[in-house]
């Protein structure tokens, strides 16, 4: 064995330390030109960095697990301190920020955004502080207390139940029905809606008004605060704006993806990415558990004044934000007990209302935003009314209050990841809107031209599906207070959504917005009513060489049919909305598809007496 092996495997064996009998003559002799290797230099050389090299790694391997150690021990105080350090920074900004430029629409904007912050913090300390106290005394009342305070909440809510009709009445009176006594026919709508479902409902005897009246009552009151109050009508107004511009952003990835010139492709390019923007950003939101803690107080809040239980009000605050198909995702826990009432108003919830993803595609179609966003706040707590009363409880529920608790979270691990699964999520809702309208609009057209062939045999022209439904439909359109010149128009758009779908309903409409902006340019340049005309129902406008098809109708029924159109009871909803639920609870198939048609015809009563409601309290702003 050579000499350069020999100190090789004593080093080796020795741990990497070279054996001192070895003379410098033989390290000489190891490293002479021409020899085949350096190896004892090389080896001590190497091994010298290696025990430099081990030396600093010990001494970061005790630091990180110093650190760790006292970041475990301490884990709860420096994340309690680095949110302190962050929210009393964001306090320095806010404070500067309103010394130094207030008074324009940005400061007002960052003030508002701001009280909802921090009364969404209130409501998490308050809760986490004060929550267990409360339970801890409601668990201390004796039975006799707990009788004597269920006494006085009954006579309690019957009084309430009292004065607020008898005050609403009197409103109603006083300062709608003197000044516009043609409002009264939303009224004979209202009653008349309530009247047939109560006749034809499950259990009339088993009807508990409780429900019923609160939800309506509630129903009244968002309607009051945003069509009768000029500050509420000018706060959903400037909300509805912060929507759009917000849903304004979705532009930049259009822009990207398709060009300058996506506008030329307007639902394809301009609308479809509205919801994928709009889906990203429930994700997110749910992923850091704001929508949930939104959510469930809305739902506890529905809950307190509607006396129902946690599984329906958790719903129905859901189905504000998001969709038929998702809000029963947020109850998950709960379908597998629900009784069928209850199921009956998690379908009803549904159908009452629209996803906020869609919402934001009308939007773009230029449907007013702010009826948009009231029109789903006010179908919540009317979709649990008429669930109630067309279906009223007649099991024992096992739900609980202590059960808001048990919502569903996210499975996401991160923001990163909430937002590519919301987009990743979102292709399935734009496929299927698309590949909705495409077929609906197509087998709308083949309808039509069916009807205008046999309308043709006998001497009728223009015999439609649109034309049919407006004679059948006219009196919903009326009832609810539309102006008797728009009756048709309205009554073909309910007839749109009921039998194809919301978004063909809302296209339609849309086009009617455009005519009446078109109608207004034109006379504001023209000034004069002489030099256009009807013809038939299209109006002709010379100097513009343009004709509006199917006319305009006025803002009160523009605003009466947002609110009518603004859910998804129709008869393809019914299909996708069986399949969601039975996929979440297999067991329940059964019940569901018994009472699929009833809660699809209560969720349209739902959105029909918003539109009564909006009748009945609607106020030109614009002329006052």
């Amino acid at each position: 064995m050579s000499k350069e092996e020999n100190i090789l495997e004593i080093s080796l064996s020795n741990g990497g330390e070279i054996n001192k009998g070895y003379t410098a003559t033989d390290q000489d002799e190891s490293t002479k030109p021409g020899s085949s290797n350096h190896t004892y230099t090389e080896i001590k050389m190497g091994h010298e960095e290696a025990e430099h090299f081990n030396g600093c790694a010990k001494i970061a391997d005790k630091i990180q697990k110093a650190v760790d150690a006292i970041f475990s021990k301490y884990q709860s105080k420096i994340k309690f301190a680095f949110k302190i350090l962050l929210l009393l920074l964001y306090f320095a900004y806010f404070g500067y920020a309103m010394y130094y430029k207030f008074g324009d629409e940005g400061s007002i904007r960052l003030l508002v955004c701001t009280i909802l912050g921090v009364i969404l913090l209130l409501i998490y300390v308050s809760q986490r502080l004060l929550g267990s106290k409360f339970q801890m005394k409601s668990n201390e009342k004796s039975f006799a207390k707990k009788t004597r305070v269920r006494k006085i909440k009954r006579y309690t809510g019957r009084f309430l139940m009292v004065a607020v009709f008898v005050i609403l009445t009197a409103y109603i009176i006083y300062d709608v029905l003197l000044d516009y006594p043609q409002n009264a026919v939303s009224i004979a709508g209202l009653a008349l809606y309530i009247i047939i479902f109560y006749i034809f409902s499950k259990n009339p005897a088993k009807v508990k008004w409780r429900p019923v009246f609160w939800g309506f009552a509630l129903q009244y009151i968002f309607a009051l605060l945003i069509l009768r109050t000029s500050w509420g009508y000018e706060a959903f107004l400037w909300l509805g704006d912060r929507v759009t511009e917000f849903l304004n952003y979705s532009n930049a990835g259009a822009i990207f993806v398709f060009g300058e010139l996506y506008t030329n492709h307007f639902f394809a390019f301009k609308v479809l990415p509205v919801v994928v923007f709009f889906y990203t950003v429930t994700s997110v939101l749910y992923y850091l558990g704001i929508m949930q803690v939104i959510v469930k107080r809305m739902g506890m809040f529905l809950a307190f004044c509607l006396g129902t239980t946690a599984a329906e009000s958790l719903n129905a605050a859901g189905n504000i934000f998001v969709g038929m198909t998702e809000a029963p995702l947020m109850i998950k826990p709960f379908l597998e007990d629900m009784t069928n009432s209850e199921l009956h108003a998690v379908m009803t919830g549904g159908f009452a209302t629209i996803a906020g993803s869609v919402l934001g595609a009308y939007i773009s179609f230029g449907v007013p935003a702010s009826h948009l966003i009231s029109a789903s706040v006010m179908s919540a707590p009317a979709a649990l009314a008429i669930s109630k009363l067309a279906y009223p409880e007649t099991e024992q529920t096992k739900t609980s209050k202590k059960d808001f608790d048990k919502m569903g979270k996210s499975t996401d691990r991160n923001v990163i990841e909430a937002i590519s699964s919301g987009a990743s999520n979102s292709v399935k809702i734009v496929a299927a809107i698309a590949v909705n309208v495409m077929a609906f609009l197509c087998v709308l057209e083949f309808i039509n031209m069916t009807l205008d062939w046999f309308g043709s045999r006998v001497g009728v022209d223009g015999l439609s599906f649109q034309l049919i439904c407006s004679y059948v439909f006219y009196p919903i359109a009326f009832f609810m207070g539309t102006d008797i010149p728009d009756c048709r128009p309205v009554a073909e758009l309910i007839g749109i959504k009921t039998f194809t779908n919301e978004f063909v309903a809302y296209k339609e409409l849309s086009h009617l917005i455009e005519n009446k902006k078109n109608f207004t340019d034109y006379k504001a340049i023209w000034n004069s009513s002489s030099d256009w005309h009807y013809r038939g129902e299209d109006i002709i406008l010379p100097y513009f060489n343009q004709t509006l098809k199917k006319g305009i109708i006025s803002d009160k029924s523009e605003v009466i049919a947002t609110y009518a159109l603004c859910g998804f009871s129709n008869i393809g909803s019914m299909g996708i909305f069986l399949g969601g639920m039975s996929a979440l609870v297999p067991s329940r198939r059964g019940d569901l598809s018994k009472i699929v048609v009833r809660a699809m015809v209560a969720g349209n009563v739902a959105c029909f007496l918003t539109g009564c409601i909006a009748g009945l309290l609607y106020k030109d702003y614009n002329t006052t």
